[in-house]
């Protein structure tokens, strides 16, 4: 079974994890090791998740991430010591073979999910396609960006719900946004930590995290909801890119067994 049959026929949740940006080779494996643990402990498919270079920083002195190359580097290395795949972002249509080569699944960031030149050079690719929704989009709206994939006959999609902006520096989730998307057909995923940012709070982007274990199970309980997206850290205040909403990495256990009780 390749990895989007078993996505789509997973009885329960997967889940997709990691930190926000690669920060060195350290605390990758470290998080990796940890969740790969956790994860098969419970038998639940999960996804490494990190990216080699965040393009949408509030500031321009904010850390940005390691490049391409190191980046690259350090997820290969993932994939080959712990055998998990790897789901990482694109910026730009130049970068969209190299990742390929490494990534099992290409996201879409949700500020670039109208750029239909990005959409299309990732989906040549053959590789998953996890869109998220925009902020500024609407659940429906999404309907023609999935057909930007599959225009390539490519037909492996994810849809991921990520909250929309709502008044100044904040989010809100619409329940209905997961029914909808659910209707276009491909598994809804729900990012649980960028959903309780607080954007752009100054020159960083706050959040509230302590909301996310009752978040993540509310959406599990729509039925609605594949998989969840969760970002994490073993020191979240130490971190270098969304210090404020990432969660502890030691947390997580607890959260997926709360979560698993819903299923």
């Amino acid at each position: 079974m390749d990895l989007y049959e078993k996505i789509i026929s997973e009885e329960r949740f997967f889940l997709i994890a990691g930190p926000c940006v690669i920060e060195n080779e350290k605390v990758i494996l470290e998080v990796a090791e940890f969740l790969k643990r956790e994860t098969s402990k419970r038998n639940i498919t999960f996804i490494f998740k990190s990216s080699y270079k965040k393009a949408n920083r509030t500031s321009i002195h904010s850390f940005s991430g390691l490049g391409i190359k190191e980046g690259l580097r350090i997820l290969q290395k993932v994939k080959d010591e712990f055998e998990l795949t790897i789901l990482t972002d694109v910026h730009e249509t130049i970068e969209v073979k190299q990742v390929s080569e490494v990534a099992d699944i290409i996201q879409i960031p949700a500020f670039l999910s109208r750029q239909t030149d990005l959409i299309i050079e990732a989906a040549k690719t053959g590789k998953i396609i996890n869109l998220k929704k925009g902020q500024f989009m609407a659940a429906e709206d999404m309907e023609s960006a999935t057909e930007k994939v599959t225009s390539t006959g490519n037909q492996q999609i994810l849809l991921t719900e990520r909250g929309t902006s709502f008044g100044y520096h904040n989010l809100v989730v619409d329940f209905r946004s997961f029914a909808i998307m659910k209707k276009l057909g491909y598994p809804v995923v729900y990012d649980v930590t960028h959903s309780l940012q607080q954007p752009s709070l100054g020159k960083i982007t706050g959040g509230t995290p302590e909301y996310a274990p009752m978040m993540a199970k509310a959406t599990l309980a729509s039925g609605k909801v594949a998989g969840l997206f969760i970002e994490t850290h073993p020191h979240p205040e130490d971190a270098l890119s969304d210090a404020a909403t990432m969660l502890p990495l030691n947390s997580l256990p607890d959260i997926l067994e709360e979560c698993l009780r819903i299923m």
